[in-house]
């Protein structure tokens, strides 16, 4: 198994750190605490930014030489990313912790680098906690927050009561790390050559966004140009919080109102003219739209985006691209897409099961979550004054309308079923139904509800949840 090793300090990023680190102002502000004094009961002292640690502790970070596997189950994390977020600004601070990145083949599942290493610190998110979870791979969190007097006041709510939902008898498996939102990328190249007016920083309706996205659609020179990519039915569903498996029974929770409006709109996209290509291509994504630019608008995550955005600078290639707010119907306009917990974890299996949590605690100070926001993530603190920070010291970052990032108040992302990452090819499916095999939205509804039952079915047998 390959690992990757970063333990260079950067002594510029060194002084950023020594500069932050003497304007913090304390570690939770008094807005931060009442916004989650009634659902964070779990904090033990209030106020603290970073793991207060036992004077006379044998573990205290920073003691004693430590190395520190990290392993990143799910999402979109480059190399970049984890060194400038993660592992060059611990090794600043503390020049004994080393983190060492675990980089298994692609083809290897999470759950089998969990059978074969034990990595310290565990990276995840929605798509895998629940796969995580049945591993017995999360360490329970609680006894190591009492003990360094971690203070879970200071996450956003919408944040930490996803997590505390994670446990089934009050665990807490995981720490927020950063909340994933949702923008609406387009490309200004593609407005410009079509002639067409820049979104600009209010928050468009499904209906406005649509109108765009037909006029941005055409062929030119040989080249088929698509003006929208949305996460198909996935994504537009988190504009109105849907779960996808009905919480209680396990069963698909499709016929509703609310998921006909989502199948609707996924319908109307795919009816653009010349959304379906010449050749039946109908899935746009990441690649259309930044390598080979051909997509006009993409509505996705930020962590999606940004680093693959700034990985591509690097190698020189740049294109004229900037961000509006994340779109939704217009009776939901102030509102975006859920936002997506990524977290980081204890592995029951560590060996420096304390050390692993002090680094944690150490990014979930003002300090680290400061480098997080100027690095294009968006804060897991609450903390207006980083927001206003975001962005300042990627470059790919450097000239756009960041702010949008904030336009809109994100939704708390819904209870993912022990199936759910199991099942979510079947909406996959189903859009290709709408887009390419000419069904209607009842039918297509009905086709992926009975795939989907079929699935759980097979699940409660293999998988064994209810």
């Amino acid at each position: 198994m390959k690992k990757l090793s970063y333990g260079i300090t950067s002594i510029l990023l060194l002084s950023m750190l020594t500069a932050c680190g003497g304007n913090e102002g304390g570690g939770s502000s008094s807005k931060a605490a009442d916004a989650g004094k009634t659902e964070n009961t779990e904090s033990s002292t209030a106020g603290a930014s970073t793991a207060e640690q036992p004077a006379n502790d044998e573990h205290k970070l920073g003691s004693k030489p430590v190395t520190l596997t990290f392993y990143n189950t799910s999402g979109t994390f480059p190399d970049t990313e984890f060194k400038t977020l993660i592992a060059d600004p611990i090794h600043a601070k503390y020049p004994n912790v080393t983190i060492e990145r675990i980089t298994p083949a692609a083809t290897t599942t999470p759950e089998e680098v969990l059978t074969t290493h034990q990595p310290d610190i565990i990276y995840s998110s929605s798509t895998t906690h629940q796969k995580i979870k049945r591993t017995g791979a999360y360490e329970d969190l609680r006894g190591l927050i009492d003990q360094y007097h971690f203070d879970t006041n200071r996450i956003k709510p919408i944040l930490w009561n996803y997590i505390k939902e994670l446990g089934d008898n009050g665990e807490i498996l995981a720490i927020p790390f950063n909340a994933n939102q949702h923008v609406l990328y387009y490309n200004k190249d593609i407005f410009d050559k079509f002639g067409v007016e820049y979104p600009t920083s209010e928050q468009l309706t499904w209906d406005q966004v649509l109108e765009i996205a037909k006029k941005l659609t055409r062929t030119e020179n040989g080249v088929n140009y698509v003006g929208l990519s949305v996460d198909h039915l996935t994504g537009l569903a988190k504009g109105l919080g849907l779960p996808i498996l009905d919480r209680e029974t396990g069963n698909a929770a499709l016929d509703t109102p609310e998921w006909h409006r989502i199948f609707e709109l996924e319908k109307q996209i795919s009816e653009i003219p010349g959304y379906v290509s010449p050749d039946g291509v109908w899935d746009y994504g990441r690649d259309q739209f930044m390598k080979d630019q051909t997509v006009g608008m993409r509505v996705t995550w930020l962590a999606n985006m940004v680093g693959p955005l700034e990985e591509l600078r690097q190698q020189g290639v740049e294109f004229n691209w900037d961000i509006a707010p994340a779109p939704n119907f217009e009776d939901q306009l102030g509102k975006t897409r859920e936002a997506q917990i990524h977290s980081l974890s204890v592995n029951s299996q560590s060996k420096h099961k304390e050390e692993a949590f002090q680094v944690i605690a150490e990014i979930l100070s003002d300090e680290g979550q400061r480098i997080l926001s100027r690095n294009g993530r968006v804060p897991a603190i609450t903390n207006p004054e980083l927001e206003k920070e975001y962005g300042l010291d990627i470059p790919v970052l450097q000239g756009k309308t960041v702010q949008n990032v904030f336009v809109g108040e994100p939704l708390q992302e819904h209870y993912f079923h022990p199936y759910e990452t199991e099942i979510s090819k079947r909406l996959n499916e189903a859009a290709a139904d709408l887009a390419i095999n000419g069904l209607d939205v009842n039918s297509a509804i009905r086709k992926a509800t009975d795939a989907i039952n079929k699935d759980v079915e097979s699940l409660r047998t293999t998988i064994g949840v209810k």
